[in-house]
């Protein structure tokens, strides 16, 4: 396992859109992070009790030659398909690998017949269960999870990605209390032991079948906190301990890079500018083109150092009027087009820092994540090798002192609430032991009473 004791850019300005320190290729001519900017469409299949393996596949099937047919009318010279699986499909690990193979031979058609570059990312659900008498680590649904991603790689996906869930019933429980503690171990230390148990594993089966492992994301705890945040006037969550949930997850996601991750990194790890500068893997995030799932208060600052820039899943379409995938597609390709474009005329840095101011100051969420701050964060992390609490713990604080400089400088502004929820998490981590053997087995007495789903035994504690 490779750890990143240093960063990997020597300065924030030497990160842009469209360029990554370590491009990748995949099968069909694509190069990721090599000067161009690629859009993704993202879909996933209706979930249903009605389903069967043959709806699903043409389901599957006439989603890749909708977007396929979009691409070529509008005009675009790459994208990537993302099949993000429901549960029935993972769960099913003979439908997931139909569903691959009907999608990849569309693909394969549209390349060999038009010389677009294409990709297909899959992304198998985590349905692994965290609740008291289960194991994270052999149960069935873990078994099914891992051959989801061997039938993936067999019947011809490019790229694997997946949302690992580890650690989240102790995050949700921080998240939705205001206990930056729970946060910490839920995110930074369980989240962190998880997601290398999975990606050793994962890792193994794409190099076996020359596929490139993609990465993963905080979306199952960071993002929780950001939705509970919502808007400007919400409170269900401070937006001051969300970017703080935030930080760590960067150095959650990064355990996945380490692992041997190559990129892009999934769209929906908002921490992901934090670990493209630690590491220099190609990410892909998204914005303001994924308002069919949700909304947030960085929707062009996202895009500033991105590589593949994405909408979110389409399964979303009927509640949106029936939008069709290939209207999303037409919605990122022509961002991407844009991002290309500033490439080619010089103007991409311009064009990055208008994204970034766009949103720096909106909220504290933004500000953390605009690339200079995820560069500061970034070295946080670095400082602490490979110690997953220790690093979490100066990710937070720098959070809190980037926040803390804004303010002061008057640059942005924070209610009395937002302000107390940050000093009071402040408060805690410096509160914290230094040794990360104390901190989890407080933690563990103390997260084991409180958080029912909560089991020691599935991150081997």
């Amino acid at each position: 396992m490779k750890r990143f004791t240093k960063m990997e850019y020597e300065s924030p300005d030497d990160m842009v859109f469209g360029f990554a320190k370590h491009p990748v290729k995949t099968k069909y001519d694509m190069e990721i992070g090599a000067g161009y900017v690629n859009p993704i469409i993202k879909v996933a299949p209706k979930e249903g009790s009605e389903n069967s393996m043959e709806s699903m596949v043409a389901e599957c099937r006439n989603i890749t030659i909708s977007a396929c047919q979009r691409a070529l009318n509008i005009g675009l010279p790459s994208f990537i398909i993302e099949q993000e699986h429901i549960a029935q499909q993972t769960a099913n690990p003979e439908w997931a690998g139909a569903c691959t193979q009907a999608q990849v031979e569309v693909l394969e058609k549209f390349h060999d017949e038009y010389g677009i570059k294409v990709a297909l990312k899959a992304t198998p659900a985590d349905i692994r269960d965290e609740e008291k008498g289960s194991n994270y680590r052999t149960s069935e649904q873990y078994q099914n999870v891992m051959e989801s991603i061997e039938q993936c790689c067999e019947n011809g996906a490019s790229i694997i990605c997946i949302e690992t869930t580890g650690g989240k019933s102790v995050s949700d429980y921080g998240i939705s209390r205001g206990d930056p503690r729970a946060i910490l171990f839920g995110i930074g230390v369980l989240g962190s032991i998880d997601m290398e148990f999975m990606w050793e594993e994962i890792v193994k089966i794409c190099n076996k079948h020359k596929v490139i492992p993609g990465g993963d994301t905080n979306c199952s705890q960071s993002n929780t906190a950001m939705f509970l945040a919502g808007g400007l006037l919400d409170k269900d969550c401070s937006h001051t301990l969300a970017a703080i949930a935030r930080g760590i997850g960067g150095a959650n996601s990064l355990v996945a890079v380490e692992c041997g991750a190559k990129g892009p990194l999934k769209d929906c790890g908002y921490e992901n500018p934090i670990v493209k500068s630690i590491s220099g893997v190609p990410i892909a995030t998204e914005g303001k083109n994924a308002v069919c799932a949700h909304s947030d208060l960085m929707g062009n600052l996202i895009a500033g150092i991105c590589d593949c820039w994405s909408n979110e899943s389409v399964y979303h379409r009927e509640e949106m009027g029936g939008t069709t995938p290939e209207v999303w597609l037409q919605a990122t390709g022509f961002e991407a087009a844009l991002m290309n474009t500033a490439i080619q005329t010089g103007e991409d840095k311009t064009l990055r820092d208008l994204y970034t101011l766009t949103d720096k100051y909106r909220d504290p969420q933004a500000l953390i994540l605009a690339y200079d701050n995820a560069y500061r964060i970034g070295e946080a992390i670095v400082e602490y090798g490979d110690d997953p609490y220790q690093r979490s713990i100066a990710a937070a604080l720098e959070v809190g002192k980037i926040i803390t400089e804004a303010v002061e400088a008057k640059k942005i502004q924070l209610t009395r609430f937002e302000q107390d929820s940050l000093n009071s998490a402040i408060r805690t981590f410096n509160k914290l032991p230094e040794d990360s053997s104390k901190f989890i087995k407080r933690s563990v007495r103390r997260y084991g009473r409180k958080v029912e789903d909560f089991d020691p035994k599935n991150y081997e504690l």
